[in-house]
């Protein structure tokens, strides 16, 4: 089973950049996907950007689309977020996530199946 540990949350201004980091760590070989969610307060979860990890195809949010990056670094095992023109709506404990099924990477409705603990990302106007 894969761990997944999420870094580099943290406050900005509005406008400012951040980037995240996702080091995966156990069984790594069987991520199909990978992706970042983020659930603000009061809020539901939601995803933000997906990847499949053997493809390097992307998904993202309508919100994100342009602002936001997917990349990962398979000889780091390790998952960033790119995150600029940040907004005070990008507000939210941010989750990496894996799933090893065969499925579509960007179809935020199939949970994935493994997750990180989360980091907060602030973001202030």
């Amino acid at each position: 089973q894969v761990q997944l540990v999420e870094s580099g949350g943290g406050s900005v201004q509005a406008g400012g950049s951040l980037r995240l980091s996702c080091a995966a760590s156990g069984y790594t070989h069987s991520r199909y996907c990978m992706g970042w969610f983020r659930q603000a307060p009061g809020k539901e979860r939601e995803g933000v950007a997906g990847l499949h990890t053997q493809s390097s195809i992307t998904y993202y949010a309508a919100s994100v689309k342009g602002r936001f990056t997917i990349s990962q670094n398979n000889a780091k095992n390790t998952l960033y977020l790119e995150m600029n023109s940040l907004k005070p709506e990008d507000t939210a404990i941010y989750y990496c996530a894996a799933d090893s099924r065969f499925r579509d990477c960007g179809d935020w409705s199939i949970p994935y199946t493994a997750w990180g603990q989360g980091t907060q990302v602030t973001v202030s106007s």
